[in-house]
This record gives C-alpha cells, structure tokens and sequence, in this order.
C-alpha cells in the first residue's frame, strides 16, 4: 500500500520525532510504499521517501527551542495571516505528494494540530490522527484558539491514537463536542527497536536523565535529590542529557547546591519559570523541600560537588549507548506526559526506569512491574507532591543497594517486558488498522 505519513518536524531527538522515524522504518520493512512529509533536510531512511513542504522558513512548535534554518515561534504567538499560510503550504504539498505517488491508500496525521486538520483540508483520506501530549497539553488546551482546527482533524480521522489512557482522558475533557472521539479512540503507544536499545557491557553507578531542559521536566527535583543519593553512595554519578530553556536555571541551581548554598537554591526555586523565560512562578515542591531540608543538607550537597554534568544533546543512537552504562534512569516529570517513552527505552536496556507516578508514565511503570520482584517493582514510580525529591532519592538509594543477583534478574524482566509489549512493526500494523477504521483489533484506553 501507498502510505502517507504527515509528522512536519525534525526527524532527531527524542518524542514525536523518533516515533515517525521508526514508524516509517517499520512501514517499509512492512513492503509499504511510504512517504513521509517532515522538515529535516538531513536524515534519510531507507525504503522511505521524504517530502520537505516550503513552510517560508517559519516553523511553529509546542515548546519553543531553536532550530537552524528556521525562524521559531510557539503556536500561539503566530498572527492569523501566519497560520493560514503554514496551513496552506502543507495542505499543498500534501496534495502534491499524493498526486505524485498516483494516490494514497491509508494515512497517519501527527499532533492534535495541525497535521489532521492539513489531511483533512487536503482531502487524503482515510486516515488516522495520533496524538503526542505535547500539542494537546501546551497549545490546544491552554489556548481555545485551536479548538476548531483540533475538532476539525479529529472529525474526519477514521481513529484517533494515544499513547495512554490518562491522554485519552485529557483528549476527551478538551474536546467533548467531537461526534463519536472516544468511541474511534485506540490505544497507539510508541515502540523500542529492541535491536539498538539493548542491554551492554559492564554497568557505572550511574544514573541517568534524558530529555528536554524544561521546568516540566522536573529536572530540578533530580538535582535536589542527588546529594542525598551521594551520601549512601559515594562513587555514584549523575549525567543529565538534553537541551532546553530551562538549562542555565539547572545550572544555577546546581552550582548554589555544590557551593552547599541554599538560599542561592531557594532564590531559583523562587523564581522558578521565569528562568525559562516566563512570567516569575515559584516551584512548588523544590520550594518546599528547601525550605526544610534533612538535617545536614548542605553539607552533603557540598559533598557531592562534581558528580554530575550536564552532557547536552544526545543523538538518538547515543542514548541508545548511554543507556547500557547506567544503573538506573529517573523520569521525574511535573506535567503529564502521554507515554513514558524514554522509561521504555530505558527498560530495554536493562536500566532502570524511575519515573513520576502520574499520567502515560504510571501507565508504562505499571506494566513494567508486572515481572519484576515486589521490591523492585515499588521503585519503578514515585508520587509526585511535596515528598517527591526525597521519594525519587530513596528509590535511587534503594535500588544501588540490591544485591547485585537481584539487580541482574530485575535488569532481565525489565528486558523481557519490553520485547513482549512494545515493537515497531506490531505499532506500525496499529496504525494502519487504526487508519482504515478498523478499531475491533485495538484496545481502547483504560481496558
């Protein structure tokens, strides 16, 4: 079959980005003729053929970073002329491609907005909508400016996929004049090529974060917690990976915390956001956590100077390396997330996932735990409220004090776990069902 996959963005990184390009891998190792319209200049995939819409070089994003080539702006800060000329270009190049390839048999629209209403203005049809948290929850629901685009790429997508139930949920209560959304909704989580994210060689007693510098992140609550990690285990380390606005505020809390200063670290709690660029709003629970610290605090914090570092922008094929080396991952996550990919990924390799016990991610560490021993299985989530830096410390400090047998035969269910729930071609077979409307197939949200 001749399929179009509409995605708009980088093909690198992490999220949406390497979800479309192991699904198109998938796709054509499938025997599908596969056309996949994205704005990465660079990657090239074998078997699929990828379109570069002429977008006017302005890209609009869910989360605002700096791409080269392109002028950036978020969603809402576009005017009306700007929109309708990003809609245009791609409803014009979409229709191109499928004239092209002489029709298109089955399609896949990515993010709430804009990629359904771009099929559905371009007339491909079927198709399916998946949906990646971050359009839903940082452009459609705080800004109702989009609803009429989101209702009007779900109205006519034969199936809607989300990651978890808690996206389906979310999905639902923002749009609940859609006809018939809940009922043509599938549960459509991303995959592991558990051929690249693979346990290694020998493990380091580190701990790893991968992901967006961003306040949501919660990277804050991980260096916070880090010191008291460092007290039980003096040779552990922790390396974060990734990029983002919020990356100088990381830093300077950081530094306040290998100085043992904590009104400096409380001044960053304070200001919160508005070290990523927003409007001055506190942190709660970093707020909280400093301002009745354990006794001896910043003494330990002073102790553990030099043990972490920030190693920037990981290439996908890197984390898959990084992984291996690491005992443990924390996913420590303020703000829902559809799914918890990186935890997963993580799995895979036999490390650990740590992660906020909230939304798609509780979901994964749920379905995780399913194989594991009652004592590793409580470390794989956390609540998340004003406990959770001493939470996410306890469970780290917790799991480098296993014994190493314990350890190992935990490192293997986790590996287990993952082969049996999550590939690319089994995800792949998923949304061209979910694209034909065929749905009995699918499991729905929550079942």
């Amino acid at each position: 079959m001749r399929v179009l996959v509409f995605h708009g963005y980088m093909l690198r990184g992490t999220g949406s980005n390497i979800y479309n390009v192991n699904l198109a891998r998938a796709l054509a190792r499938l025997g599908h003729e596969v056309h996949l319209l994205c704005q990465d200049r660079e990657v090239r995939l074998e078997g699929v053929e990828i379109h570069n819409p002429d977008i006017g070089g302005l890209l609009p994003v869910y989360v605002k970073d700096p791409y080269e080539g392109f002028e950036v702006k978020a969603f809402p800060e576009l005017s009306e002329a700007e929109l309708d000329r990003y809609l245009d270009a791609n409803v014009a190049a979409v229709r191109e491609v499928a004239a092209n390839a002489g029709g298109i048999d089955l399609a896949l629209a990515n993010h709430l907005v804009m990629g359904p209403a771009i099929l559905a203005r371009a007339g491909v049809a079927p198709y399916a909508a998946k949906i990646h948290g971050s359009a839903l929850e940082y452009t459609v629901k705080p800004h109702p400016r989009f609803l009429p685009y989101a209702r009007e790429g779900l109205e006519a997508a034969s199936g809607v996929l989300v990651g978890s139930g808690h996206t389906g949920e979310s999905l639902w209560a923002a749009l609940p004049d859609v006809p018939g959304l809940r009922e043509k909704t599938r549960l459509g989580p991303p995959g592991v090529d558990v051929e690249e994210f693979r346990p290694g060689g020998e493990r380091e007693p580190l701990v790893a974060f991968v992901g967006k510098l961003i306040v949501s992140k919660g990277v804050d609550l991980l260096l916070a917690a880090w010191p008291l990690v460092r007290a039980s285990h003096p040779r552990a380390r922790l390396e974060i990976a990734g990029y983002g606005a919020y990356e100088e505020g990381l830093r300077r809390l950081l530094a306040a915390l290998d100085r043992g200063d904590l009104d400096e670290a409380r001044e960053v709690a304070r200001l919160g956001w508005g070290l990523e660029g927003g409007e001055e709003r506190a942190l709660p629970i970093l707020s909280a956590f400093l301002a009745d610290p354990p006794a001896g605090y910043a003494e330990r914090a002073r102790s553990a100077a030099g043990s972490v570092e920030l190693v920037g922008r990981l290439e996908h094929h890197e984390v898959a390396s990084f992984f291996p080396r690491a005992e443990a991952m924390a996913m420590p996550s303020t703000f829902p997330e559809a799914f918890g990919m990186v935890a997963v990924e993580a799995a895979a390799c036999g490390t650990l996932p740590i992660s906020a016990g909230h939304s798609g991610m509780l979901e994964v560490s749920r379905q995780l735990r399913s194989d594991l021993s009652e004592e590793a299985g409580a470390l794989t989530s956390f609540p998340v409220d004003e406990g959770a830096v001493k939470a996410i410390a306890a469970r780290i400090d917790r799991w480098l004090a296993l014994p190493e047998a314990e350890r190992q035969r935990a490192r293997e269910a986790l590996v287990e776990t993952v082969a049996r729930l999550w590939s690319w071609e089994g995800v792949a077979r998923g949304v061209l069902a979910a694209a034909a409307g065929e749905l009995e197939g699918l499991a729905r949200p929550g079942s």
